[in-house]
């Protein structure tokens, strides 16, 4: 995998603030042209995707004649929208003000955040940042593009300080359902904007970092001119659990499956998940095949940057699954979101070539239906149980967390 450039070996002295990690500031924020400090320019900041809606996440922020980008996802279409495979952000604004982009950062490595990237730079080649998961993730989408050597890909950290053009944009870390998730404090003349990115408030992360709530205080002593927050859930009581706690359930359920065979349909960018489901199986001698491109992928580049730890010997190749009997096995799979061509609905209608669905399988969905794709959901359990599986849902055991706060 051809790497991306690390932003901060070209960095000036990382500036150190006693008994925290320090912070990296590459260049000083430069007037806007013709204006003193003492006249700062209003903020604007315009959606072009994610505002009341459930993906393509993009939004463009601009002072004076600087703009940069934060996220370029994609969404995937209503059942009414025939013949449609993608639905993305419109790009129109962004084109006809081509020579103000200074850059994109990215903050963090889901479909909808990520997604319409390779659409986007082969129309405007500027550079993108984003934590390493994020950066390897976007590497695998251009490369299947064609474009994965014209691009200006660089890695940050949380800690680090980009500068672009008129803004500086500082990374912080963040608690999300993928690792590497970042928020950011975005900084011009005109004020602070703090955008959170996609977050929840872990206290017993998979990967050990919680969420850097004391660096988003200190950023609130500063002040602060605006707060774009993550608000999904934002209407249920409560807090979210921890991500541990579905690897409790995972615990539980598989010990209760006995000699069925195990499959668990999730998120393939979920990997604190995948990491979990693997745990399990290995705990109870189970093997682990893998269904489903985006799972393979997804896979293949966290074990590669160290985000996955697969227990030695425990993944085997989907076409030896009847080489095992029933017990020494679990199948992860995509299609938790009941899409009509991923895998666990193929294996609902009959339909897969490799997987068959058998009499007393345990099949466990483990993620919540996104909002629209309830009835697709209900059709796959529905299709599942007529063929004789055990199905097992959000709402009957603690399968699921959000990765929203």
């Amino acid at each position: 995998m051809p790497k991306a450039k690390e932003t901060g070996a070209a960095s000036a002295p990382a500036k150190k603030t006693a008994g925290r990690r320090s912070y990296r500031s590459y260049g000083k924020i430069k007037p806007a042209p013709g204006k003193s400090k003492a006249e700062p320019k209003p903020i604007k900041v315009s959606f072009l995707g994610g505002l009341n809606e459930v993906g393509k996440n993009m939004t463009l922020f601009e002072y004076g004649e600087d703009m940069f980008l934060v996220d370029c996802g994609l969404a995937f279409p209503d059942q009414d929208m025939l013949g449609v495979d993608l639905v993305l952000p419109d790009f129109t604004y962004v084109e006809r003000n081509a020579d103000r982009i200074r850059g994109i950062v990215i903050t963090h490595g889901h479909e909808d955040h990520i997604g319409g990237l390779p659409y986007l730079l082969k129309v405007l080649n500027v550079p993108v940042y984003g934590t390493k998961l994020t950066i390897g993730l976007i590497q695998g989408k251009l490369r299947e593009h064609g474009l994965l050597n014209s691009a200006s890909l660089n890695v940050i950290n949380p800690g680090d300080v980009i500068t672009l053009g008129g803004f500086t944009v500082e990374a912080i870390h963040v608690n999300h359902s993928i690792p590497d998730a970042l928020g950011l404090a975005i900084r011009c003349e005109g004020g602070t904007i703090v955008h959170t990115g996609d977050f929840k408030i872990d206290t017993t992360p998979i990967d050990g970092g919680m969420m850097d709530l004391g660096r988003l205080a200190e950023i609130g002593q500063e002040g602060v001119l605006c707060l774009m927050s993550d608000s999904t859930n934002a209407e249920r009581p409560g807090f979210t659990e921890s991500e541990r706690k579905v690897g409790e359930s995972f615990e539980t359920l598989f010990r209760k499956a006995g000699n069925n065979r195990i499959i668990v349909a999730t998120f393939s960018s979920n990997i604190h998940r995948v990491q979990q489901i693997m745990n399990v199986a290995a705990s109870l001698g189970r093997k682990v095949a893998l269904v489903g491109r985006s799972l393979e992928n997804v896979v293949s580049i966290s074990a590669e940057l160290g985000y996955l730890n697969i227990p030695e010997g425990i993944v085997i190749d989907i076409n030896m699954i009847n080489r095992y009997p029933a017990d020494k096995l679990v199948i992860i799979t995509t299609g938790s979101q009941g899409e009509p061509m991923s895998a666990l609905t193929r294996m609902a209608f009959s339909d897969h070539r490799k997987v068959e669905i058998h009499p007393n399988d345990y099949v466990i969905i483990s993620a919540t239906p996104i909002p629209g794709n309830e009835k697709t959901v209900s059709r796959v359990v529905n299709e599942l149980m007529k063929l004789g599986a055990d199905v097992v849902y959000e709402k009957m055991y603690e399968v699921h967390v959000s990765g929203h706060a």
